[in-house]
């Protein structure tokens, strides 16, 4: 099963993803982190993630770039955080696949650790909704980002949206994806759908 959990910067998103994992109930537990510390930010980050997981048994792996080449034990669920940091270390990254290879790269990546781990949850950024203007580099990197969410939007079995630390589910096992239709958490069941990054979205 993936589950694909989006939100803001600060939304709550994280610690909502590792209560999904909780929830699954017993088993290994692998927290697959992607942020490389290259500054203080970063390390302080990092270590505020630490310390919201410790005690819940997760064991770490560190991968940042090359996701596809990684081997998790069967059965386990896997929580990846996150997308974002992922897909800029493909581009950004002399070990990664470049700004033509990403797409691919990161999918091929999420569907290996699907066919590995029982459960597999992956953390992204909401993407385009601050309205500000930024360089052609990043503006790739933002169609990269956008375009893997609905990719993955697409593969999961759940897609939770999180506002101020209010989970809003827009697919679930059992909510409709009709137009019109109305998820139980009161978020629209559907949204648009996104072009395909390979056809030139």
């Amino acid at each position: 099963m993936l589950t694909l959990v989006t939100g803001g910067s600060a939304s709550g998103k994280s610690e909502y993803a590792e209560g999904e994992v909780l929830a699954l109930g017993e088993g290994r537990r692998i927290y697959l982190a992607t942020m490389m510390p290259f500054d203080e930010e970063c390390r302080r980050r990092i270590a505020r993630h630490r310390r919201m997981r410790a005690r819940k048994g997760f064991e770490t792996i560190e991968r940042y770039t090359g996701l596809a080449g990684i081997q998790v034990p069967q059965n386990c669920v896997v929580l990846l955080e996150c997308l974002s940091n992922l897909v800029a270390n493909e581009i950004y990254s002399p070990q990664g696949a470049g700004e033509q290879g990403a797409f691919e790269a990161v999918e091929a990546g999420i569907q290996s650790l699907c066919r590995q781990a029982r459960a597999v949850v992956v953390v992204s950024n909401e993407v385009f909704s601050d309205g500000a203007a930024y360089d052609a580099s990043t503006m790739r990197y933002l169609e990269i980002l956008g375009a893997l969410n609905c990719r993955l939007g697409e593969l999961a079995q759940r897609v939770v949206e999180v506002v101020y630390s209010i989970p809003v589910v827009h697919k679930a096992p059992g909510i409709s994806d009709g137009a019109g239709l109305v998820a139980k958490s009161g978020a629209p069941a559907g949204k648009p759908g996104c072009r395909s990054l390979k056809s030139g979205a």
